[in-house]
């Protein structure tokens, strides 16, 4: 058989790669003649970095710069670069895994790291730049960002406001001459996993604003915050770019990459899988495996399983899916889990020898 092995970050335990790997390990000890293509996948969130840019890939260079963490510390953070192109995920610069669960600040935390990065990226060379979206620590509707590249959020006295979302609500103008000057030759790409819009019930305050630590009453606070960032906008900027599809990503860097830089945005794994040519070694597959830590009703809306499974139907390839636990069936695909074969505690203790008794077992199956 000639098996095709993408799956996804095992968050917590394993990197995609190491899936990928243990997946190959399990699956040769019972069918050690297959052909295995192993192509690790990501959504758009952490980990898009490695399997876009993975490090000793001699078409990519791994650049690292001090910036600004998400609370103003410096740090170091790495970006990809390679043939014009860059991956900047936003989470190595600002990212919820940078600050203690105690530092959590989503009023303070910016994403003027990230633009950072974004501006070391111009500085390489790069003409098109993939901002990868996941992770955020930041709910500043990617004001940080801008203004790390030039851009100026003034108050109604000309001073510059306060960073983070809870210094949008003294916002009176936007400047961004400087940054039209210099990136209006730049293709950017949001890379994101999530539909959600700038405000409301589903927007990045309410839906994301309390695992950044926000209380109930910040989360108002936020959104009230992020509509008067997207209202300024439209009027100094001519269109209000809050509603659309992804605006709420990342703390609303969706809607500032949208508003500020004319980007578009697109789902992470459609992007991940058009860079690694995933149909085309699709269709020289027999079988083809996917997973991630968790499977759920999330996995089906922009996540990699959703992905390959979407790509499967249409190639009219058989799939399977190996994961930490699931909580959903999918008909017709075959869901093998870790929790299942070993346990919790064995599962999370040691993720790759479970994963690899899983993917042994999916073999046998699917040889008999």
């Amino acid at each position: 058989m000639r098996v095709l092995i993408c799956p996804d970050k095992f968050r917590g335990t394993l990197t995609a790669r190491q899936a990928a790997e243990a997946i190959e390990h399990g699956w040769r000890r019972k069918r050690p003649d297959d052909a295995l293509d192993l192509v690790p996948l990501a959504d758009g969130g952490e980990g898009t970095l490695d399997v876009l840019a993975p490090p000793g890939d001699p078409a990519t260079a791994r650049v690292r710069r001090r910036v600004e963490g998400p609370l103003g510390d410096q740090i170091e953070a790495e970006f990809g670069v390679g043939h014009g192109v860059a991956i900047v995920e936003m989470s190595r610069a600002s990212g919820l895994d940078l600050l203690a669960s105690g530092r959590r600040d989503p009023l303070r935390a910016s994403t003027f790291g990230t633009g950072q990065l974004m501006a070391a990226a111009l500085e390489e060379g790069a003409r098109r730049l993939l901002v990868c979206l996941g992770g955020s620590a930041t709910n500043d509707g990617g004001a940080g960002m801008a203004t790390a590249l030039g851009g100026r959020f003034l108050d109604s006295s000309g001073t510059e406001i306060a960073r983070g979302g809870g210094g949008l609500v003294d916002l009176a103008t936007i400047d961004l001459g400087a940054v039209h000057a210099r990136w209006r030759a730049v293709e950017v790409i949001g890379v994101t996993d999530v539909d959600n819009p700038l405000c409301g019930p589903t927007g990045a305050s309410a839906m994301f604003g309390p695992q950044k630590g926000a209380t109930r009453e910040q989360v108002w606070e936020l959104d009230r915050a992020l509509a008067h960032l997207a209202a300024v906008a439209a009027r100094d900027l001519g269109l209000d770019r809050s509603r659309e599809p992804g605006a709420g990503a990342a703390g609303g860097l969706g809607f500032g990459l949208l508003a500020f830089l004319g980007a578009q945005l697109r789902p992470g794994v459609q992007v991940v899988m058009e860079t690694v040519g995933f149909t085309r070694r699709l269709r020289a597959a027999d079988l083809v495996i996917t997973g991630e830590g968790s499977l759920d009703e999330q996995s089906l809306r922009g996540k990699v399983p959703a992905g390959v499974l979407a790509a499967a139907r249409e190639a009219k390839v058989p799939a399977a899916i190996v994961s930490g636990d699931a909580s959903i069936s999918i008909p017709g695909v075959s869901i093998k889990t870790l929790v299942a074969r070993v346990g919790h505690d064995a599962a999370m203790r040691d993720a790759r020898r479970s994963v690899e008794l899983v993917a042994a077992d999916l073999a046998e199956e699917i040889h008999t």
